[in-house]
């Protein structure tokens, strides 16, 4: 549990070893907030609100963009940066163009990544990959019921599970049963749905 905010940040500052100055350690920050209370976090996370809501922060977002200008934001709901286009300025909220998909997004200015900062978390889950290190368009493996290595593309994050394009099929699989892939090829397999019980590999039904 963070019993002193002030004394959390200045600790999570001084031990960033490893980072040029002014650098956020996502990773440690995220290690350091999982022995916080729920309380601890709420508490946190509304005067971070509080903080972005602020006209200073906006604006110096703001004066360091252009509509044309390439950028980089951050997605939530694939947990990863992505390359935009700004099309239009508003008080609170940018329109950019997603580069790749060719959508048009209205986006907070907080999540424009100005600087070009590391966004990636490095989880060290005790088994399989942690919800946070995991992001759409990664190619994961897994071992299934057979003890057979397969490997897909991240399409959807779940709560407990993960989406995986496994060749022209999609498999629903837990967390705790990926791992990382060297070679970042999918491997062709048949469509199934995975579940983690008792350490194992279970086929389930469909649900979708």
């Amino acid at each position: 549990m963070v019993a002193n905010k002030g004394e959390y940040w200045a600790a999570s500052s001084t031990a960033r070893t490893n980072l040029p100055p002014d650098i956020m350690d996502f990773t440690r920050i995220l290690k350091e907030l999982q022995e916080s209370s729920a309380f601890d976090i709420y508490r946190l996370s509304a005067a971070i609100n509080r903080v972005l809501d602020q006209p200073g922060w906006i604006q110096a977002v703001q004066s360091r963009l252009r509509v044309g200008q390439n950028i980089e934001y951050f997605d939530t709901q694939t947990n990863r940066t992505r390359k935009g286009q700004v099309l239009e300025m508003r008080r609170k909220q940018a329109v950019v163009l997603d580069i790749d998909r060719q959508q048009r997004w209205l986006i907070s200015y907080a999540a424009i990544n100005l600087d070009g900062a590391d966004v990636e978390i490095r989880e060290q889950p005790q088994q399989g990959l942690g919800r946070n290190s995991v992001a759409v368009g990664d190619v994961v493996g897994f071992v299934d019921k057979h003890h057979q290595q397969r490997s897909g593309e991240v399409v959807r994050l779940n709560d407990k599970t993960v989406t995986l394009l496994v060749g022209q099929q999609q498999w629903r699989v837990s967390y705790g049963l990926l791992h990382r892939v060297v070679d970042g090829r999918a491997e062709n397999a048949s469509e199934h749905e995975l579940s983690y019980i008792a350490g194992e590999a279970a086929i389930i039904d469909n649900e979708e």
